[in-house]
């Protein structure tokens, strides 16, 4: 009976790899291959399955807040020609109204996590393409989305230029949560005004106020969401080995 080797194979390397000819070391690493490009495939839609989710909730929150204000409107103007603006429509407003600000200050603040859970998933994408670079570098010319984790690769895939309205600078102007926001503060706004009424001061003085609420509101509001952003882009300030995907 032949002695019992007691060598130890080298550390990676499977016992059915010894002595293995070239044609099946490249027909084992070609299958590494495949495998590695299927996680990955899988994991890139995964991703792209949850910005989709995302975007759905944020559109759901956004229409949820718009109908609801929608409906508060309406029912203002119900109580207002029923009572001709006296004290049961101040009543009824300050009731509503608040409830009306409280949605739209939570769709605001979710409507700015979404957007960072967004731009965690096309960082994860760029990664992926980049992994996708890293077993066939030939597909590189195909992809008009970026392949590192770099702020510039990231805006390349959202598709943003780096002038005009489409820039930092303007661009957090026409998003959905400013829109959210604006919207806030015209309600946070005719709260102020209202609540000034009650109080028997001038329609002036109540106009007044409403405008130093809504300008009040809006600062707040845009203070937070440039706070939020600014947290998101904090990982784009890390040294470059820790952030972006070696390429080899």
């Amino acid at each position: 009976m032949p002695a019992m080797s007691h060598e130890r194979l080298p550390h990676g390397v499977p016992p059915a790899s010894v002595g293995a000819g070239p044609e099946d070391a490249g027909a084992d690493t070609a299958a590494r291959r495949a495998l590695r490009m299927q996680v990955l495939a899988t994991e890139h839609w995964s991703l792209l399955a949850t910005r989709s989710l995302s975007w759905n909730e944020a559109f759901a929150r956004s229409s949820m807040f718009l109908s609801l204000l929608s409906g508060a409107i309406v029912a203002l103007a119900l109580v207002a020609q029923a009572t001709q603006f006296g004290e049961g429509f101040m009543v009824f407003a300050l009731l509503t109204l608040p409830v009306v600000l409280f949605v739209g200050l939570a769709t605001y603040v979710r409507l700015l996590e979404i957007n960072n859970e967004d731009y965690v998933w096309v960082r994860g994408m760029n990664r992926l393409r980049g992994a996708y670079l890293e077993l066939d570098p030939d597909v590189g010319r195909y992809f008009i989305t970026g392949t590192t984790e770099d702020a510039v690769d990231i805006f390349r895939s959202y598709g943003s230029m780096d002038t005009g309205f489409d820039s930092g600078r303007f661009h957090g102007f026409v998003t959905t949560p400013s829109t959210i926001g604006f919207v806030d503060a015209m309600v946070a706004a005719v709260l102020a005004a209202i609540v000034v009424v009650q109080l028997n001061m001038a329609m002036v003085s109540a106009a007044l106020v409403g405008v130093v609420a809504f300008v009040i509101t809006g600062v707040i509001l845009g203070w937070i969401g440039y706070r939020n952003q600014r947290m998101a882009s904090l990982y784009d300030e890390l040294p470059h080995d820790r952030r972006t995907h070696s390429q080899g």
